[in-house]
């Protein structure tokens, strides 16, 4: 067999496998959070978010809507140095993100069902 025709039975498998694919993979919520930023990140959302006395008057003190902590969990960076994911009950992390064009940093608590923002502040 040719060489041509090798690469015509390829291309025809290929184009086969990838319509197959998307018809299996299409309208599914896929996702690739391998990095450990993202896999925190996505362990934090799913969670019942609970805001601390401090942070909600911090919220209210600033005039920053508590939506923009959504925000900051889908595109924030955790500060692996600063947290602490060695506590027995729940782990400490430190996040960063952008709300209203302001750099906050987000204390969470992240326990086994809830993860509570202890602490707001402005970061530079």
């Amino acid at each position: 067999m040719r060489l041509l025709h090798r690469f015509a039975y390829f291309s025809v498998g290929l184009i086969m496998g990838i319509v197959i694919l998307m018809f299996f993979l299409s309208g599914k919520r896929t996702s690739c959070d391998y990095s450990p930023n993202a896999r925190t990140l996505k362990n934090i959302r799913i969670k019942d978010r609970v805001f601390s006395d401090e942070s909600y008057r911090f919220f209210q003190f600033n005039n920053i809507d508590t939506s923009n902590v959504s925000e900051i969990l889908e595109n924030g960076k955790v500060n692996f140095r600063k947290s602490n994911t060695n506590n027995d009950p729940c782990n400490i992390y430190f996040v960063a993100g952008d709300a209203n064009s302001k750099k906050i940093e987000l204390q969470i608590e992240n326990c086994e069902t809830t993860a509570t923002i202890q602490r707001v502040s402005f970061s530079e």
